[in-house]
């Protein structure tokens, strides 16, 4: 038996696991790291299961191409041929317009699905790029990019120094934060709660979180903003405000909340105003306070005004940029992916229904009118990048049909699933334990300053190829270098831009020295490791890849601290309260004041043992509470006369699920989990437990208009009996 150290790669909290693996090297048992600074030994079910998972024999191992219909395991240099084959015969017919992409939410986990997106992205010199922000994230970025200039700038709740934490649309006890990469969050609510601070959930089902929280409210999916709104009117009109950052914009924001008063929103959201103003009166009057909101309201249909006013809220109670409320990490890497001019939206727009571009990404929800639609820039060949779209994009069915229409599809993934079936060839990555790892995107928002690096702990094994040359190669051909083009060129290009921005960069430290002595200096396996060490040496704290090693439990770097100035990009290098785009959008919220509420809303739901469609081939994660089941009011089950199972209805499609009863839900809603509805043989554990795809019941053309986010919360749904 040997140990080994890995920071988890399954979702956002960051969790260090100590594993143990056998002389067949097959991992033995996971275990939290106890001497790590941050997760100090906290582990979940999903990390406990990484050895299973990482060993999964479905995993494809080796390259598959389609021939004649059948697939067939090939040789890398042949995969790769194709790939070029077909890649390059769709730009000679119709143009690198007709090429698309799409990264799906795994890249955000791994060294080189951020490394190497750019470039592939750049290499493709197509506008057709989709990604899982549209999915979950983008109002949470667009907000940030139009308050602050810069839509990486996301505030966190300083979790540990808060006196009282509202949050709204979010389960982190049970998905362990989300753009808030909190490791233990139970624990930390618990802390919370005993130094005498309060925990305020709002909520349409009482969630794990809810049931440990002082107080939770339900609310009608998809009207968070009305609520907001309230509380904000509130502050305003009772003058509770105590705003200690330089802001733009207070007297066009006391214009727009006029008409929201308490009982407006009360109305529409379902909380009483008495509670809508107390809560208000609470926020301002706390010491300190940070409100919270995650995925819940980013996929409602005003999912950028919602996160818009979570942080006017924090900006009005004093509580923005400051301990004890929302901060800002300080993450050990340079900050290259940070904008040097305002954030601007729509810089182009989508062929078909002309939704707009944001952060160079296009709404996942047109992806479907691109491919089906002729006409010059019509989709007719597509990459993804670790993406299920079929089963995690608004309606699914959809896009498998339209899948089938594509001249040439390749992607990047290690099974053979619902969205790779339609493929011409699948590329996979080697196992989890093959590839070192850092999370250069979660570790910029976690709640405390934090390094960790875990170098891979199994070689890649003779004919296997890692995932940073694969995508490497991918951009490659997509340039025109060809399938034989050497991937070590791309590593030493991407970081001699890295080097050469330091170098030049005006006040840089390293001004004056030259790109070959910085990258003298450089270590590394491998090109996501040479430029994780760059950018570490070239970060705040000028830590290297070396010191990061020497302390394989992690580094902690301090809480966070105050950092608005600098991060600030807007025009006016302050922070707009009511930006334009957002206050137009008002207009819009405001108009739905009179509208009747449908009967029956669908919403999402976040489950302790899944993580959207790719855990659920892992046997020990499935059953218990981890089913695809549709959560209903008893009151709604008598009054609609369900039995065990019903009949689910909307714009999109419908299907038939199992019902079941519970409290915990508000009447008027029911709830699916996301990512299920599998089929096909090359997840035999899923598709045995197969459940049905929530997404055929979502209307992709039902969008946050701001940032062209899905919306899968606040659906509108008839629920009856199945016959």
């Amino acid at each position: 038996m040997r140990s080994a150290l890995r920071t988890c790669p399954i979702c956002d909290a960051v969790c260090g696991l100590r594993l143990e693996l056998g002389g067949d090297n097959r991992v033995a048992s996971v275990k939290g790291d106890q001497d790590d600074p941050f997760s100090k030994g906290f582990i979940c079910p999903k990390g406990a299961s990484l050895g299973t998972l990482d060993e999964d024999p479905h995993r494809l191992r080796n390259p598959m191409v389609r021939k004649d219909g059948e697939w067939v395991e090939v040789s890398w240099d042949e995969a790769f041929q194709t790939v070029e084959r077909g890649l390059q015969g769709v730009i000679d017919a119709h143009g690198r317009d007709a090429l698309a992409v799409y990264f799906g939410n795994p890249t955000f986990h791994t060294m080189a699905g951020f490394m190497y997106r750019m470039p592939l992205t750049q290499s493709l010199g197509t506008r057709n790029v989709y990604s899982a922000s549209t999915i979950d994230q983008a109002p949470k970025q667009v907000a940030c990019g139009l308050m602050l200039g810069d839509p990486f700038a996301i505030a966190v709740p300083d979790l540990d120094r808060t006196d009282y934490l509202m949050v709204i649309g979010a389960n982190p006890v049970e998905s362990n934060g989300s753009l808030c990469a909190a490791p233990d969050f139970p624990r930390r609510l618990k802390a919370l709660r005993e130094r005498g601070g309060k925990l305020v959930v709002v909520d349409p089902r009482r969630t794990r979180t809810a049931a440990v929280a002082d107080e939770h409210h339900f609310v009608r999916p998809g009207t968070d903003a009305y609520l907001l709104l309230g509380i904000v009117h509130t502050l305003l009109a009772e003058n509770l405000t105590s705003i200690d950052i330089e802001v733009n914009g207070l007297d066009e924001l006391r214009r727009l909340a006029a008409d929201f008063t308490p009982q407006a929103a009360a109305r529409e959201c379902g909380v009483p105003a008495e509670d809508i103003a107390r809560l208000a009166r609470e926020l301002a009057a706390a010491p300190t306070a940070a409100v919270y909101t995650r995925i819940g309201t980013c996929t409602a249909e005003f999912g950028t005004l919602t996160q818009w006013l979570v942080d006017t809220v924090n900006i009005l109670t004093g509580n923005f940029d400051r301990p004890g409320g929302v901060m800002f990490t300080r993450p050990a890497i340079a900050e290259i992916f940070r904008p040097r001019e305002p954030f601007a939206l729509g810089q182009w727009r989508s062929r078909v229904k002309e939704l707009p571009e944001a952060m160079g990404e296009l709404p996942v929800a047109t992806l479907a009118d691109e491919i089906e639609t002729p006409g010059q820039g019509q989709v007719r060949a597509l990459v993804t990048v670790a993406g299920n779209l079929v089963l995690s994009a608004p309606n699914g069915p959809r896009l498998d049909r339209a899948f089938a229409d594509l001249d040439f599809m390749v992607c990047v993934d290690p099974y053979l699933n619902e969205t790779t079936k339609h493929a011409n060839v699948i590329l996979p990555p080697p196992r989890m334990l093959q590839m070192p790892h850092y999370d250069f995107l979660l570790l910029t928002v976690t709640v405390r300053n934090y390094a960790r690096f875990s170098p891979q702990i199994l070689p890649l094994e003779a004919g296997q190829v890692s995932e940073a040359e694969i995508l490497a190669r991918l951009s490659l051909i997509a340039a025109g270098q060809g399938a034989d083009a050497d991937p070590a060129m791309l590593d030493e290009m991407i970081v001699g831009q890295v080097l050469g921005g330091a170098v030049e960069a005006p006040g840089s430290p390293f001004a004056g020295r030259t790109v070959a002595d910085l990258r003298a200096g450089l270590q590394g396996d491998s090109g996501p490791e040479l430029m994780l060490d760059a950018l570490l040496q070239l970060g705040a704290y000028g830590l290297s890849l070396a010191d990061l090693l020497a302390k394989p439990h992690g580094i902690d770097l301090g809480p966070l601290e105050p950092r608005l100035p600098e991060l600030v990009r807007t025009a006016s290098g302050r922070v707009e309260l009511a930006p334009a785009l957002l206050a137009g959008d008002v207009g819009r919220l405001r108009e739905r004041l009179a509208a009747p509420a449908p009967e029956i809303l669908l919403i999402g739901r976040r489950q302790l043992r899944s993580n959207n469609s790719w855990l659920h081939n892992v046997p020990v994660l499935v059953g218990g509470s981890n089913r695809c089941t549709l959560h209903v009011n008893p009151g709604d089950v008598a009054r609609l006369g369900l039995g065990e199972r019903a009949l689910v209805r909307s714009a999109a499609g419908e299907l038939v699920v199992a019902v079941e009863p519970t409290d915990a839900i508000m009447p008027g809603v029911v709830s699916l989990p996301h990512g299920w509805g599998h089929s096909g043989d090359g997840q035999p554990v899923a598709t045995e437990n197969a459940g049905v795809n929530a997404n055929a019941l979502t209307d992709e053309s039902v969008i946050d208009v701001l940032s062209g986010n899905a919306v899968f919360n606040g659906v509108p749904v008839t629920v009856s009996a199945a016959p």
